[in-house]
């Protein structure tokens, strides 16, 4: 992936974000709030969760464009995944931004952030909804 293609890649779902829009806990979902304290980034972030199985996945609130972007793409992924394969989906995610080795094929669009650590600082911005999900994730292991 090209730098131009990721930074077409990263402006496109900040500006036009999947799954914006959040839904409750009256609905079903699982919600977390995730935020920088160093930044204005604070974002709520929902999953409906099914038989093991993300059925739907939407987030809310005010976020930079890496923020933004990223929880646009992870929450797109996230989608139809079973409890495991997005765990894993998330652990990956985390090493790549963390600059460990990770599964470089499974990504895909996520891999717009694989050079985030040249911008330290945009790290934690890029970790946001991986917080989140995983937050969410110990939540289901304690019901």
């Amino acid at each position: 992936m090209d730098q131009e293609f990721k930074r077409e890649l990263i402006l496109e779902n900040y500006q036009h974000p999947f799954h914006r829009g959040l839904k409750g806990e009256e609905d079903g979902y699982l919600v977390k709030n995730t935020n920088n304290e160093s930044c204005i980034d604070n974002l709520d972030i929902s999953l409906k969760i099914e038989k093991g199985r993300i059925i739907d996945a939407t987030f809310d609130g005010e976020a930079c464009a890496i923020s933004t972007s990223a929880t646009s793409i992870l929450l797109r992924k996230l989608v139809g995944l079973s409890i495991e394969e997005a765990k894993e989906l998330v652990e990956n995610y985390e090493k790549m931004i963390e600059e460990e080795d990770y599964d470089q094929e499974k990504m895909g669009e996520l891999l717009a952030y694989q050079d985030i650590y040249l911008q330290p600082n945009r790290k934690t911005c890029a970790l946001l909804p991986a917080n989140a999900v995983s937050e969410i994730m110990k939540q289901l292991k304690k019901q």
